[in-house]
């Protein structure tokens, strides 16, 4: 049975059952529809495969991050590596290698800015930060019953809230 058919199904039951007794209470209309319905069954197996994404999406999470780590160690190594073969090449005045798979060479490099003084600096080589807004601030602050020109709370989203036992 699809989701869209049960939802179907479990409304034309409850707008049924509440036409014939518009005097039951919400409990009991509930508890009738449901064993009269598969809707809540598909709904908690939503639930369940929504829970099943986000332990894998947790367990993925957590070997990304052993992942990155693992990079940050192999780039940190090749770094290294690079930085002894240039010493080397530099040390014996060696200019180029050439190897079967790849050549290493050494030239000169290109001059790098160093700041020594900011304050010395002249006006126009500094650039203005844009205006950024305060987004939290303002939510904060319209929490706290501030009236605020230009902006404003939403109306609360109903939010599902899933307990693993």
């Amino acid at each position: 049975m699809t989701l869209e058919f049960a939802t179907v199904t479990y409304r034309a039951i409850r707008d049924r059952i509440r036409a014939e007794d518009p005097h039951i209470d919400e409990q009991t209309l509930a508890d009738t529809v449901e064993g009269l319905t598969d809707l809540h069954e598909i709904v908690a197996a939503l639930v369940r495969a929504a829970l099943a994404d986000e332990a894998l999406a947790t367990g993925l999470k957590g070997r990304i991050a052993e992942m990155q780590d693992r990079l940050a160690r192999l780039q940190d190594c090749a770094a290294k590596r690079r930085q002894i073969a240039k010493d080397v090449m530099l040390e014996l005045d060696i200019k180029k290698i050439t190897a079967p798979d790849f050549t290493v060479s050494i030239r000169p490099g290109m001059p790098s800015l160093l700041v020594l003084d900011e304050a010395a600096v002249p006006s126009i080589y500094w650039q203005e930060v844009a205006p950024r807004l305060d987004r939290q601030g303002l939510l904060n602050e319209l929490k706290e019953g501030a009236d605020i020109k230009g902006v404003t709370l939403s109306n609360p989203e109903p939010v599902m809230s899933v307990r693993v036992k």
